[in-house]
């Protein structure tokens, strides 16, 4: 039986979800939460890098602006970029303002540098700890403020009418339930976990994109995926995270032969940019056979160390390893979901009603390629504008169109490679994505993953989904789909996307990639 509406049902419960309910809730709204595992588990919480704004001396919004445009290469939308380094600063006033415990030293907020940023500008709490410290800090606002929040609740469809979103129907381990939501936030994080090395938890297996997606909503730039270099490489361990500011302290990457190889590919050697440096791993990785290089801290003082990355510390003294005195194994996994549901300033989407921030957005922030440590400040810049937007109840606008659209039919046409083929697992999906879609493209295999996705999505679409809050199959290979159609379709290597068979960026492709769901 449909329960009666609320001011702002919010999808999600990390940073952006969590920020975007406490907000909202000062503004006098009545916001619920709902998420599909507890309000703690969500990407925020594994963050180890920190959140980026220009507060130090010296630094600017403009030159953290100009930073975010030239890791982006060539495709940041930057209305968007000026809008996140502009309203940074007020956004770490709310963070301190809500208990985060960012560190400091002798009075004032310690800041640190990581690849591509120009000056160092990256907040940390409790040193790499930065993501589980906010998460804490939020989640527990909320839970005193009283806020209404539903957890093990997972979104299973979007039903948008003629005037924009109605309503939604959710799935909980009782089973389905239809609310009324004339306005929804959708912040439900990436999709890192459908690959089959991953930093990401369990729970980031983007199907955010999918319901959005099939209600209608434009999706865009999905072919860039971020890898992020240097997770722990042992076989049986997980790969964990050795956070990007480690070799902002000054570590070196070397192969098996002890060589120091970053300077052979970029100037800024380990602090080139995330897709520089994963493609050299990668490179350097065919050439050598290897499963992984290795990271060197070494020369860096022990005390130092320990201050600034006791989790990372930690888990490698349970491997058995010391990152003082060590060498560190590591290899690429993916990391971040550059694109997303299209959206404007305002988190506005193609469906009116139907708000998006957070990495299942697409606002061209990021372009080809995110600036270390934006994606925590994206979820609370793009959420207070949503807030505002809700608030000042403003003027829906349709998201900007991106330079080219493909479509995507629930039902390929008889003959077409697509029509039939073997299901795919959720093992399958994972492995598939790797393989061939992974950090380095070429057509043969993209082309031999579309195909294998299309056929899969097309005949699980409509079987009926697990009971519980766990996403279906179908929506996890329709996320899948986009990566690779769009990594198929964009035949130049840009960012994040890296295609073997065209290995340098071409000027004819320097648009953003749209892909749209044709309703049944």
């Amino acid at each position: 039986m449909p329960r009666g509406p609320r001011d702002l049902y919010i999808v999600g419960s990390g940073i952006a979800g969590l920020y975007v309910a406490l907000r909202a809730q000062e503004e006098g709204l009545h916001p619920v939460v709902l998420t599909k595992s507890s309000l703690m588990e969500s990407n925020t919480r594994y963050a180890q890098g920190g959140i980026a704004a220009a507060v130090g001396e010296g630094d600017s919004p403009k030159i953290h602006y100009q930073d975010t445009i030239k890791a982006g290469s060539g495709l940041v939308y930057p209305p968007a970029a000026r809008a996140l380094t502009e309203e940074a600063p007020q956004r770490i006033a709310d963070l301190i303002r809500y208990g985060v415990p960012f560190d400091t030293a002798e009075g004032r907020i310690s800041l640190g540098r990581e690849a591509a940023h120009s000056h160092a500008r990256i907040l940390h709490a409790g040193g790499d700890a930065t993501g589980l410290h906010i998460e804490e800090t939020l989640q527990r606002r909320v839970r005193a403020e009283g806020l209404e929040v539903r957890e093990q609740t997972l979104l299973k469809e979007l039903l948008p009418d003629r005037r924009g979103l109605a309503r939604m129907i959710v799935r909980t381990r009782r089973g389905e339930e239809e609310l009324e939501a004339p306005m929804a936030v959708l912040a439900t994080g990436g999709a890192g976990h459908l690959y089959f090395q991953s930093s990401n938890p369990p729970i980031a297996t983007g199907e955010g994109v999918a319901v959005a997606a099939r209600a209608g909503a434009l999706v865009q730039d999905m072919e860039f995926i971020q890898f992020h270099p240097t997770a722990f490489c042992r076989k049986g361990a997980p790969h964990f995270l050795i956070t990007e500011a480690v070799r902002g302290e000054g570590a070196h990457l070397l192969n098996s032969q002890g060589e120091r190889f970053m300077p052979r590919y970029h100037p800024q050697a380990e602090l080139a940019p995330r897709d520089v440096v994963s493609r050299a791993i990668a490179f350097e990785l065919r050439r050598t056979a290897d499963p992984c290089v290795f990271l060197d801290a070494r020369h860096i003082p022990r005390q130092r160390l320990i201050l600034r990355f006791p989790t990372v510390g930690h888990f490698l003294h349970t491997q058995g390893l010391d990152l003082s005195q060590e060498l560190i194994p590591v290899s690429p996994v993916a990391h971040y979901m550059v694109g997303g549901v299209a959206s404007n300033l305002w988190g506005q989407t193609g469906v009116r009603g139907l708000f998006t921030c957070g990495e299942v957005a697409s606002t061209g922030l990021h372009g080809a390629n995110r600036l270390a440590s934006n994606s925590l400040m994206e979820g609370l810049v793009f959420g207070e504008r949503i807030v505002r937007a809700v608030k000042g109840q403003r003027r829906w606008e349709n998201p900007p169109s991106p330079g080219r659209t493909l479509t995507i039919r629930p039902n390929p046409p008889k003959g077409h490679p697509g029509a039939s083929g073997a299901p795919l697992s959720r093992n399958g999906i994972s492995e598939l994505l790797w393989t061939k879609v992974g950090i380095l493209r070429d057509r043969s295999g993209l082309a031999d993953a579309v195909r294998r996705f299309e056929a899969a999505w097309s005949s699980s679409r409509d079987g009926p989904g697990p009971h519980g809050p766990t996403p279906p199959i179908s929506d996890l290979l329709l996320t899948a789909l986009f990566i690779a159609r769009g990594a198929l379709a964009r035949e130049e290597s840009r960012g994040g996307h890296f295609r073997q068979d065209f290995p340098r960026p071409r000027a004819l492709w320097r648009m953003h990639l749209g892909i749209r769901l044709r309703p049944r």
